[in-house]
């Protein structure tokens, strides 16, 4: 009878063991990694410019460190659903608040967000050694623009740019405006 405790007991103490090792296991599974994480914390945005093959000289230009922003403000907008809405029942008004918001509405919005941010958005119409023709037809259309000289290998030419716009929605009628007037400008960018 001593005998079948004596291997009683060693079984008991041996499935202890085998519980305290598995236990043992899994927090090591869990901590360590914890501990060990090589993963870098959030930094920043970079922003690159690659310059134009008509720039003599890259000046970049110096980006400011963001403000901290209080926590309300970090809070994300809602994204308007993909789908469109199921149908309601006949009678059942759904409030101002489950409209969908209008074209009107979300274009008033970026205006905001951009003039927050103090982005502005210009159209690249082309470099050019004569533009009084492009800044007649620009003039002509109505098109705010601005020009640069920029020294090159065969002289100066005056790169012509239709901008500053306060939204890239605007920046894209004007682009479209452009193509109108028979010139291929280029794509939409931030004014650096």
């Amino acid at each position: 009878m001593a005998e079948a405790q004596d291997v009683e007991s060693l079984k008991r103490r041996g499935r202890r063991r085998l519980v305290g090792a598995i236990a043992l296991v899994l927090a090591a599974v869990i901590v360590l990694p914890w501990i060990f994480d090589q993963e870098p914390r959030l930094t920043p945005p970079v922003s690159v410019r690659i310059p134009n093959e008509d720039e003599s000289v890259f000046k970049p230009k110096p980006v400011p460190k963001p403000a901290a922003v209080p926590a309300e403000a970090t809070k994300p907008e809602p994204k308007p659903a993909a789908a469109p809405p199921a149908p309601r029942a006949e009678g059942a008004d759904a409030g101002p608040a489950a409209r969908p918001a209008t074209e009107a509405a979300r274009a008033e919005r970026a205006r905001a967000q951009a003039a927050l941010a103090n982005e502005q958005f210009i159209v690249p119409v082309g470099a050019y050694a004569e533009p009084d023709g492009v800044i007649a037809k620009l003039k002509a259309a109505k098109i705010p623009y601005y020009t640069e000289p920029v020294a090159t290998e065969k002289g100066t030419v005056t790169r012509v740019r239709a901008g500053p716009y306060a939204t890239r929605d605007a920046a894209e009628r004007a682009q479209r405006r452009i193509k109108a007037l028979g010139f291929n400008p280029g794509s939409v960018a931030a004014r650096s």
